[in-house]
């Protein structure tokens, strides 16, 4: 294929799965070894989570970031190891994705990077905790519509509740303060939602109730030695490519409170040339939502050995 038009792009919470990466470890050493690197990195043993579970252990947001940062770079070390040209010429993630993808863009270092997806969410979990939010999913509304339906269960209500995702043409995601949110589901569904759906977190991530975990964070970024991406990684606050350093903490600083605006975000990969996307992760839920929002672009799961080899294949 021509990398010179291929687009990596990495997902964020949701696509753990007790096992996730396991195939890739066991079959490529360099999956194996950096896998294990993040276990010495942490202190203990992400690996078993990831290869194990239990379910609600992986699922915890403390472990869930790392497993996904780490499990997205070692599926990207095995494709890399069976294509040694396989070089994005743009990268993105989704949410925690995006510290994948800062990896895989030469501009967050491994070691660094685990840290800082742990302490993410540990962060998240702790915001979690003592100020509790909502999140839900609405399905058939455009993003325009959905803010329009956030503003005025805010405005009732007199909390907080904001569109936090913008994944595809009709699929939202809102959060914010629990009461707020039921308003929002009820105005959503009078505004024509097809589905209007709580989703079960106590986070409201993507909203200003996650400002005591950015404030944080923001301290943990401090110590980080980011690097100029080696190719142009997309924002999701910005939608746009980031240009240097200073672009990538200010966008990480912002991201916790601030909307995805993945519909965008791949909209200008689109048109800055992305032709190929390939989703590097343990699931396809990336794949689906680009379909929607490009149907003439190939979007491919690079999500098992099986389907890494079929890739390989084709190349």
């Amino acid at each position: 294929m021509d990398w010179s038009s291929a687009a990596f792009v990495f997902p964020g919470q949701g696509s753990q799965v007790v096992g996730m990466a396991k195939d890739f470890a066991d079959s490529y050493p360099v999956a194996h070894e950096l896998i294990q690197q993040a276990d010495d990195i942490l202190g203990f043993s992400l690996s078993a989570l990831m290869f194990e579970g239990p379910d609600e252990l992986l699922n915890d947001t403390i472990n869930t970031q790392p497993a996904l940062y780490v499990s997205g770079l070692a599926i990207l070390r095995a494709l890399q190891a069976e294509l040694p040209d396989a070089k994005p010429a743009f990268v993105a993630g989704h949410s925690l994705g995006e510290f994948t993808a800062l990896t895989a863009a030469g501009a967050l270092p491994f070691a660094a990077g685990v840290r800082l997806v742990r302490e993410r969410g540990r962060l998240m979990k702790a915001a979690g905790d003592t100020q509790p939010g909502a999140m839900a999913a609405i399905l058939g509304l455009d993003s325009a519509k959905v803010r329009e339906v956030c503003a005025e269960a805010a405005a009732q209500t007199g909390s907080t509740l904001v569109l936090a995702n913008d994944n595809c043409p009709g699929q939202s995601v809102i959060s914010g303060d629990t009461a707020a949110l039921e308003v929002g589901l009820t105005l959503a569904k009078s505004a024509g939602a097809r589905r209007a759906i709580k989703l079960a977190v106590s986070i409201a991530s993507h909203s200003p109730l996650m400002q005591p975990a950015a404030d944080a964070f923001a301290a943990a970024l401090a110590q980080v030695d980011f690097s100029a991406p080696t190719v142009p990684i997309y924002g999701n606050v910005s939608a746009a490519p980031l240009a240097g350093v200073a672009d990538i903490r200010r966008e990480l600083e912002t991201q916790l409170t601030n909307s995805v605006r993945w519909t965008e975000t791949v909209q200008h990969m689109v048109a800055d040339g992305a032709q190929t996307f390939l989703e590097i992760g343990t699931k396809d839920v990336l794949v689906g939502l680009n379909k929607r929002i490009d149907e003439t672009k190939t979007a491919v799961p690079i999500n098992t050995v099986a389907n890494l080899r079929l890739f390989v294949e084709k190349q």
